[in-house]
């Protein structure tokens, strides 16, 4: 019986720390998204040209923002500055970045 139960708990562990890692590292997202905050890290900040209120992105849920930069990556999200950016992020990247985005303070509407 105990070695059943130490089996789950490994089990257990395993599949913890694999939800963990297929996420991000926090660290490596702040470095890279060191960029991001010129634009959204600006309280009421508005595009020059298409004028329009840019979003926080602090705070923001970790699956979206690995949606929307994927999107803006492969070109199905149409913003030439954001597919710039997101161009040149890997997959893990992108992970990385939401995982500390997703990590900060409440986004702001």
């Amino acid at each position: 019986m105990k070695t059943r139960y130490a089996s789950i708990a490994v089990l257990l562990g395993l599949t913890l720390s694999a939800a963990a890692s297929a996420q991000g590292d926090a660290e490596k997202g702040k470095s890279l998204a060191y960029t991001c905050t010129g634009c959204h890290g600006i309280a009421g900040y508005k595009n020059v040209y298409p004028h329009y209120h840019v979003p926080r992105i602090g705070g923001q849920n970790y699956e979206y923002l690995v949606t929307a930069l994927t999107a803006y990556r492969t070109g199905e999200r149409p913003h030439p500055t954001m597919r710039a950016q997101a161009e040149s992020f890997s997959e893990q990247d992108i992970r990385d970045i939401a995982t500390y985005l997703s990590g900060q303070g409440r986004a702001a509407q």
